[in-house]
């Protein structure tokens, strides 16, 4: 499969993870959003469902195993050389402690007030921190 040409918009999804009032942030280590505070998720492989894509992308990432997921936004991440498209979810439950296992990619794990989120955020993180006002 070839890679999308860099005006074709991508699919990838990220979850809003919650534990006691806090969200589970990732510290991007690559590009797009380099250094920002993000949600874990990631890109969408061929023929699978999104729900499907998080789920695999947390055990991955984190070493977690979600409980039940609601679509909370979705977030076009538009930048000059990319378009991302991402299905985001909130999960209010999950088996494990997370840990950073994919550390070539990301820099940094923590919980957050989201009243207190660290700086720079990724879009994601903005776009979910909104929708969760409306929850």
């Amino acid at each position: 499969m070839t890679e999308p040409s860099p005006n074709q918009p991508r699919v990838g999804c990220g979850v809003a993870i919650l534990r006691n009032g806090e969200l589970l942030l990732i510290r991007r280590g690559r590009a797009p959003e380099a250094g920002c505070w993000s949600l874990p998720g990631g890109k969408v492989d061929a023929g699978e469902p999104t729900e499907t894509t998080a789920r695999r992308e947390i055990a991955e990432e984190l070493g977690l195993t979600l409980g039940p997921l609601e679509l909370l936004c979705v977030v076009d991440l538009i930048l000059p050389d990319q378009h991302w498209v991402s299905p985001t979810y909130l999960a209010r439950s999950f088996q494990g402690e997370p840990a950073l296992l994919e550390p070539e990619k990301h820099t940094g794990l923590g919980w957050f007030r989201l009243d207190a989120l660290p700086t720079p955020l990724a879009a994601s993180v903005i776009a979910a921190a909104e929708a969760m006002k409306r929850i």
